[in-house]
């Protein structure tokens, strides 16, 4: 037996304490790096749903430009006595027509292409639609509101940069030096910021330059070599030229870097903006000028909008800036300008998106929407509840209560777990090689997804029914079939009641997991481009992980906004099953 005083003697030792104080530190290390897991895990949920939310925040409204048209029934190609001629009039040539109307200065192929472009192809729909609902306005001129284009809607919406007013009291004098070009001198240096950034350009363009001459250099340097060591005199000759074509370029280059760093360094230089520098815009006299080339205090800018009046002299201006870069933007100055006029004279409006959710799916972005996928996610769900949730439970009942234990039942309890592990693709082959290519069933139909689905779904749900009912007391059993009930009474009217509310938690997590799904539907087909909302299990349809997936894979930008939305009002769904998978388990959960 150990003595008190020597126990007290090695826990007091110096060791002891030694180790004590390690033991504290492991555990604090371990509470530290929890701590740190939690937050990592919030930081990078935070992040998800921010850049996810912000998103979507562009997709929630949608841009109109009002424009007063005459419905002439003439220009239409309509008979207003008779009603079977209105859908088919032309109303695109109408809209389109009175666009470039209403900018008549606009000239070019290009430009009146680009003109088109500020409204949807939707405003065409709209308008026969407006004029089949009500015929009598044909003859009347009426303000139409048109759906803007996906660009213009972006743009209003600050997507591609706002116009900066710098804050400048400075007065200008314009000099028309021929037709579409005038030249401006400023009292004060209101271009200096303008030109301090094109030079910063010219650094960056010296820059490289000067790397391209260190290349043509090392070439002529290594060329040279080869011609101290060819063999030939023809390959020696063959060298020399060029390594004297290469220190030309590299002269030609290191020419073109200093004359860069010339400019580059000259306060009072006068220099061309490109593409690549913000754009300078002047609203004056109606008219808005595009600064071409700046120095500190002067500019030479091309006419936009022509100007109501050209004697500016005194002429009150706003000057503009537009920070985004034309190269990185898919909306030229010339549109803007157009944008701006008629947000000046109160024709552009925003409004609250409802056809984002009560459309079916568009290419144009700005016409798209996901009730179609809403709807065939209903369908698809319903049939697949309708298959998993019977089968499932009724197979976790006879495993539980009804089944031997035997060789054979052990092997059907590891492939249904084992099948809850299986990747969902491969049930999407599944149904591609049997539903669709042996049983014929509908392609891109929500009954062949929801076939697919319920398989899918249904480990889920017998795992969780069977670990329900086995948490039933015995008790319950021993009583009813003490009380003369039969095998299956005593199943059905005592067990399963008592187990519900777990097998319809599992049931509802299962069809949470399935909703999320994309790859087994892809498989079936539903990845297809479907307009129409589906109207049952058997009409074309596609799903909202599906539609995610779609529009993620555009190229237009505005699809980004929309792609975001849907997965928004997808996790709302989730977190709306989950919540009541939550409720029923508080709610009818029972405790012995």
């Amino acid at each position: 037996m150990v003595a008190m005083n020597e126990l007290s003697a090695v826990h007091g030792s110096d060791a002891s304490q030694r180790r004590l104080k390690k033991r504290r530190a492991a555990e604090m290390r371990l509470k530290a790096y929890g701590i740190a897991a939690i937050f990592l895990a919030g930081a990078a949920l935070v992040t998800l749903m921010w850049s996810v939310v912000g998103n979507a925040r562009y997709a929630l409204s949608e841009s109109y430009i009002t424009l007063p048209i005459e419905l002439s029934a003439e220009e239409l190609g309509v008979d207003p006595s008779d009603p079977s001629t209105l859908r088919g009039g032309s109303y695109e040539r109408l809209v389109r027509d009175e666009v470039r109307e209403r900018f008549d200065y606009v000239e070019g192929r290009t430009l009146r292409r680009e003109l088109s472009d500020l409204y949807s192809a939707a405003a065409a729909f709209d308008l026969r639609d407006m004029v089949i609902a009500d015929p009598d306005l044909i003859g009347q001129t009426i303000d139409v509101r048109m759906l803007a284009s996906d660009v213009t809607d972006l743009y209003l919406k600050g997507e591609f940069g706002t116009l900066r007013t710098p804050d400048t009291d400075a007065d200008l004098d314009f000099t028309f030096d021929e037709e579409d070009s005038v030249a401006i001198e400023a009292s004060a240096p209101i271009f200096e910021d303008i030109l301090r950034d094109v030079q910063r350009d010219l650094v960056q363009l010296s820059n490289r330059r000067e790397r391209e001459a260190g290349r043509q250099e090392a070439g002529r340097v290594e060329f040279e070599r080869r011609a101290e060591a060819a063999e030939t005199e023809e390959e020696r000759t063959r060298n020399l030229e060029e390594a004297q074509r290469r220190a030309d370029a590299r002269d030609a280059l290191l020419a073109e870097v200093e004359d860069l760093r010339a400019r580059a360094d000259d306060p009072e230089g006068f220099e061309e903006l490109t593409e690549n520098n913000e754009s300078v815009l002047i609203q004056v006299n109606g008219g808005w000028l595009k600064a071409t080339a700046v120095s500190a205090s002067t500019a030479t800018a091309e006419i936009l909008v022509p100007l109501a009046d050209r004697n500016l002299a005194g002429a009150d201006y706003t000057l503009y800036v537009q920070p985004v870069p034309a190269i990185a933007r898919p909306i030229s100055d010339e549109k803007i300008v157009w944008i701006e006029e008629l947000r000046g004279d109160g024709a552009v409006e925003q409004v609250f998106n409802w056809r984002l959710f009560s459309a079916g799916d568009s290419r144009d972005p700005e016409r798209a929407g996901i009730w179609g996928a809403v709807v065939g996610s209903f369908w698809t769900m319903i049939v697949t509840f309708v298959l998993a949730f019977p089968v499932g439970t009724l197979a976790a009942i006879y495993l539980e209560e009804f089944a031997p234990k035997n060789r054979f039942t052990d092997f059907v309890e590891v492939n249904i777990n084992n099948l809850a592990a299986v990747p969902s693709i491969v049930f999407g082959l599944l149904g591609l090689a049997v539903f669709l290519g042996f049983f014929g069933v509908p392609r891109s139909a929500p009954i062949a997804g929801g076939i697919v689905l319920a398989l899918m779904t249904l480990p889920t749900i017998i795992i969780a029914s069977r670990a329900a009912i086995r948490a039933v007391p015995p008790s319950i059993r021993d009583a009813a079939l003490g009380l003369g009930a039969s095998k299956l009474q005593t199943s059905f009217h005592h067990v399963l009641p008592l187990a519900m509310p777990g097998i319809l938690t599992g049931t509802i997590i299962g069809m949470a997991q399935a909703l999320g799904e994309t790859a087994p539907l892809i498989l079936i087909g539903m990845v297809a481009f479907i307009v129409d909302i589906p109207g049952g299990i058997t009409d074309p349809a596609t799903v909202l992980p599906v539609q995610v997936f779609r529009w993620s894979d555009f190229p237009e930008r505005a699809f980004e906004a929309r792609t975001a939305a849907a997965i928004c009002v997808l996790l709302i769904f989730l977190v709306l099953m989950n919540a009541l998978a939550v409720f029923l388990r508080k709610r009818f959960e029972r405790r012995w």
